[in-house]
């Protein structure tokens, strides 16, 4: 194998592809990166065997081949070398890098050695197109809400799954919800959970040039099209909970507040709530139309904030200060809809304007 290829280019596809290079017990080869040629392009691959990365890359081609290299020597020595252009050649198994007056050799590992990459099964097939922006706001709308529990593989993920001929995405860690409307008219039904760990990957590996992403499904995995990259994941094999019935239809207390007063009076108690594991009481005054966010530390002092609002309902609740500032800060729209029904039912909290999210808070024992 040889070619000339830009530094940058290099760089920056080696910078995505090296994050999830990790070797496992017997399988060293997984902290390589397989270089392939292409008729003019370099494909550049690494997975964990959960997730794959593939990235492909207009280069000169002199000679066809492929190597494996260390995933994070080489992509620190591309890193920092000089924006000119790279000479790549494999000699006796090795990877020689020339570019200027710099010359190096790594040492390389057969590419019959790498494990196959993934591939969906074109027959059983469903795809999407979603604009960039929308793609990101959706996911870490969700995202906020999933677990780290591994022992509970179902919501370690988020939920992809069709309602009323529209796709959802929900994440939950039993504590809290988020579902956010994500494709509108679907005609195929889905049910499926992502890893968060794969989306987070996705949303790290994109970039102002990438303008739309492509989602493609099958039975056992999704990949994700970003212009010159794909991302494959293994889908979780695991049944979600059936979270619709978690998110209450109604609330007897339903209050329009403005995003940021709400934020802001949420990040000052809960400031003195931290001796009581971040716990906020909040309560609705009907005769004097207000909302009182408290908080109480016996050794600091206590913090008492009001926000007027509409309300025809007194009732009281113990909430997560961290919990609810996560919520609030998912939110799209400059108001929230923010409902409950007493001491112990969901908290909803809702776009004002936009109905396609929803993020759903347990209550604290008070």
């Amino acid at each position: 194998m040889k070619l000339q290829i830009t530094q940058n280019k290099l760089s920056k596809a080696l910078s995505i592809a090296s994050r999830i290079a990790t070797p496992k017990a017997g399988l060293p080869i997984l902290n390589n990166i397989l270089l392939r040629t292409d008729k003019s392009s370099l494909t550049i691959s690494s997975t964990n065997l959960e997730v794959a990365i593939i990235e492909s890359i207009p280069a000169e081609i002199s000679k066809p081949g492929s190597i494996t290299i260390p995933a994070k020597l080489l992509a620190e020595f591309i890193n920092n070398l000089p924006n000119k252009p790279i000479t790549l050649e494999v000699i006796k198994g090795n990877l020689k890098i020339t570019s200027d007056q710099y010359k190096s050799t790594i040492n390389g590992i057969d590419s019959d050695d790498f494990p196959e990459l993934p591939i969906l099964d074109e027959e059983k097939v469903v795809s999407f197109i979603i604009p960039t922006d929308e793609f990101k706001e959706a996911i870490t709308q969700t995202i906020v809400t999933g677990s780290n529990d591994t022992t509970r593989p179902a919501l370690i993920g988020v939920y992809f799954n069709t309602f009323e001929n529209d796709l959802f995405i929900a994440a939950t860690d039993g504590y809290r919800l988020a579902e956010r409307k994500f494709i509108e008219n679907v005609a195929d039904d889905i049910a499926l959970i992502v890893p968060i760990s794969s989306l987070q990957e996705v949303l790290r590996s994109l970039s102002e040039e990438i303008t739309e992403i492509k989602i493609l499904f099958d039975e056992n995995q999704v990949k994700f099209q970003l212009n010159s990259i794909e991302i494959t994941s293994k889908i979780i094999d695991s049944n979600f909970p059936n979270y619709r019935q978690l998110i209450p239809k109604t609330t007897d207390v339903n209050i329009i507040l403005n995003t940021s007063e709400f934020l802001r009076v949420t990040k000052l108690s809960s400031l003195f709530a931290r001796e009581s594991g971040g716990s906020i009481i909040i309560e609705t005054n009907s005769k004097d139309n207000n909302l009182i966010i408290s908080s109480v530390a016996s050794e600091v002092g206590e913090n008492n904030s009001t926000i007027s609002v509409d309300v025809d309902t007194d009732s009281k609740i113990t909430l997560s200060s961290r919990f609810l500032i996560d919520a609030l800060n998912h939110v799209s729209d400059s108001e929230i809809k923010f409902g409950f029904s007493g001491k112990l039912a969901p908290v909803v909290v809702k776009n004002s304007k936009i109905d396609n999210y929803t993020h759903i808070i347990m209550p604290l024992k008070s």
